[in-house]
């Protein structure tokens, strides 16, 4: 049976999609069959002849080192760079939930580790018109359980707090958090991550510098966060 995991942010830039990127290649390189996902992703280029190039999840292939073909890793692709929900009023195709399932039981039919990865933060609206559909529908009609990527610096510490209070009072499960953009030594950020333990309970998985190319995890500790879908 195939496991599963939602990779949410505090927001958007704060580093999800190199955080999943970094996650993904360790469980390929523990051995493990991995596949990447996203329900929607705005902001992509062209090429010459004319289609999108689903730009995250590219970026997280190239990471990973995975060889998932592209057009299974993102279903609804935009190109303006606002939420999903407003790009596919300006674009057309406007993301659906039965479209976003059907993507993931295709690929936990065929891989045992799926990460999925959510944009910008846990309260991004997907669609808004003939069908309303938010982030976290998507996280628990597909029943998963979550990590929270934040970034280490100023500001952390409420971002964090608000997003995993929002969960625990929408039974999102939240797993832990991973600091991203991290300094060692610098003590506001030390500080940032002890507030944020303690203010939430959670526990801080990992801590990943910028031009890191490996997850401080364990794989094993890593592969016990996702669960059966």
């Amino acid at each position: 049976m195939a496991e599963g995991l939602f990779i949410t942010g505090t927001g958007t830039d704060v580093g999800k999609t190199f955080v999943t990127g970094l996650i993904v290649k360790k469980l390929r390189e523990s051995g493990r069959n991995a596949a990447y996902y996203k329900a929607a992703v705005s902001g992509n280029e062209r090429k010459e002849d004319g289609s999108l190039i689903p730009g995250d999840a590219l970026y997280v292939r190239q990471i990973s080192g995975i060889r998932q073909p592209l057009s299974s890793m993102c279903p609804f692709v935009y190109e303006a760079a606002v939420s999903p929900h407003l790009a596919s009023r300006l674009e057309g195709d406007p993301v659906r939930m039965d479209a976003v399932r059907q993507g993931f039981q295709k690929l936990t039919a065929e891989y045992d580790y799926v990460t999925m990865e959510g944009s910008g933060g846990i309260l991004c609206p997907l669609s808004f018109g003939r069908e309303e559909l938010w982030l976290e529908d998507v996280v628990r009609a597909l029943d998963l359980s979550c990590l929270l990527v934040a970034d280490a610096g100023l500001g952390t510490i409420n971002s964090v707090v608000l997003t995993a209070e929002y969960m625990r009072s929408r039974n999102l499960p939240l797993k832990g958090i991973i600091f991203n953009r991290f300094h060692p030594g610098d003590v506001m950020e030390e500080d940032n991550l002890r507030m944020c333990v303690h203010r939430t309970g959670l526990q801080a998985l990992a801590c990943v510098q910028e031009g890191d190319t490996e997850l401080a995890m364990d794989a094993g500790a890593l592969a016990s966060l996702y669960e059966p879908v």
